[in-house]
């Protein structure tokens, strides 16, 4: 596993205990406010010291209580980047960009060149960080960070501080950033949006423990953790390839259980997608319906019911090799009679998966 933690630390009346193990690509920390989320972060950067436990970054120890050893924050070779960009405003965003990569006795304009190019601000290198929007910004701050060259990048929440538009603009370079890099990415959000579209490993807290961990497919199609997602933003995520794109301004997708049609996705044929589709959007039918207007009807399997306090019922429903959840009144759990094995087929209205729940940049397995 690329990153070990094992920590425990008293603040006031707030106990945090949390442990993990997270694989490479983006581990998300996904969690209610005051959930321990930063604390754990600090933690793992040393900007806050547990009283007791262990953190290991790609088997190298950084922290361990037990033998009296923490390597001091700056030999941790850990990037670390803010809800805001932090820039120094008397350097430009050229000098802005090297200034962590110079004090770690680092140099090369071709790394400069490269981040540039892959956050998309080459053009931003001789502005000031005031001429800059807050989406660039934040990228410039991001670029600083990769241009330490850690071996771990810490985002703790990133965007919270930017509005809608300025978010779908700076998420595509982190898809890219995450398929590119391979860098280890610890991204701490509160946003399920954001955590669907890039996250491949989600570790969710609660009250300073550890809920659950494991990969984004499992945790986002678990109908135990809908009381954290929000029931209107639960939903799960299903992985995709582009088969082709149609005349009528369709694209058709492969999953695991069969065709989807999505309105145009600009990626290429062939490209690997993440499609995130809301357990609100899906309606449950024990026969093949026909004659309606929604294009994706795939065959499903109940593989879980989950009764909530009020009129509402999750449902997991395993389509091919993935799941999905649908939100569905009890009453219609009740009159199509379904529980565990039941077949059924899962709809879908094609314009109901907004272009914001697509991500690209899937790395293909080797």
């Amino acid at each position: 596993m690329t990153l070990s933690v094992d920590v425990r630390k008293r603040q006031g009346a707030f106990q945090l205990d949390v442990a993990f193990e997270a694989p490479d690509g983006v581990t998300a920390l996904f969690g209610r406010s005051g959930s321990g989320k930063t604390s754990l972060v600090n933690a793992v950067a040393g900007l806050a010291a547990p009283d007791n436990g262990r953190v290991a970054v790609q088997g190298e120890t950084l922290f361990d209580a037990r033998a009296g050893h923490s390597v001091p924050v700056h030999a941790r070779r850990i990037g670390y980047v803010f809800q805001e960009a932090r820039l120094f405003p008397h350097l430009d965003v050229r000098r802005n960009l090297l200034y962590g990569r110079r004090a770690r006795g680092l140099s090369g304009e071709g790394a400069l060149d490269h981040v540039a190019e892959l956050l998309g601000i080459a053009p931003l290198l001789a502005r000031r960080p005031g001429a800059l929007s807050g989406g660039e910004a934040q990228r410039v701050a991001i670029g600083r960070a990769l241009l330490s060259e850690p071996r771990l990048l810490l985002m703790d929440e990133p965007l919270a501080a930017l509005d809608a538009p300025r978010k779908n603009e700076i998420l595509p370079y982190l898809e890219r950033l995450r398929a590119e890099t391979g860098l280890p990415i610890l991204y701490v959000s509160h946003n399920l949006s954001e955590v669907a579209r890039l996250a491949t490993h989600i570790v969710v807290l609660e009250e300073g423990r550890v809920l659950k961990s494991g990969s984004a497919e499992a945790l986002l199609s678990d109908p135990s953790l809908v009381h954290v997602m929000g029931l209107r933003e639960a939903g799960a995520v299903l992985t995709a390839e582009v088969a082709g794109h149609e005349a009528d301004g369709l694209t058709e997708l492969r999953i695991s259980g069969g065709r989807l049609y999505l309105p145009r996705i600009d990626a290429a044929e062939g490209a690997r997608l993440r499609v995130r589709i809301l357990a609100q959007d899906v309606i449950v039918a024990t026969e093949r319906p026909e004659n309606i207007s929604a294009l994706n009807v795939l065959p499903a399997t109940v593989r879980a019911i989950r009764r909530g306090e009020g009129p509402g019922v999750i449902a997991q429903l395993q389509v091919g090799e993935d799941a999905i959840l649908a939100r569905i009144t009890q009453r219609s759990a009740e009159t199509l009679a379904l529980s565990e094995g039941t077949a059924c087929f899962a709809v879908m209205k094609s314009v109901a998966v907004s272009p914001t729940d697509v991500s690209q940049g899937l790395r293909r397995e080797a």
